[in-house]
């Protein structure tokens, strides 16, 4: 499981995909949630704008990142 921290309360799933370089670009997180590829708290996760908070686990493609806030 992979650390997360942010700097700020709360960010929209797909920007954390794609900082952490999950995905290329905003548009292939944006897919790839649409597709149903993403889990937060173990479940699957349709919304592209949902707020991430510290406490949250990501989960994509078997990787697992854990959010914590700074």
């Amino acid at each position: 499981m992979r650390n997360v921290i942010l700097s700020k309360p709360a960010v929209e799933l797909y920007k954390i995909l794609k900082f952490e370089g999950l995905f290329g670009s905003g548009g292939e997180a944006k897919a790839a949630i649409d597709a149903g590829l993403i889990k937060v708290n173990g479940e699957v996760e349709t919304r592209k704008r949902r707020q991430i908070n510290a406490g949250d686990v990501i989960d994509c493609n078997g990787e697992q990142l854990q959010i914590r806030l700074a």
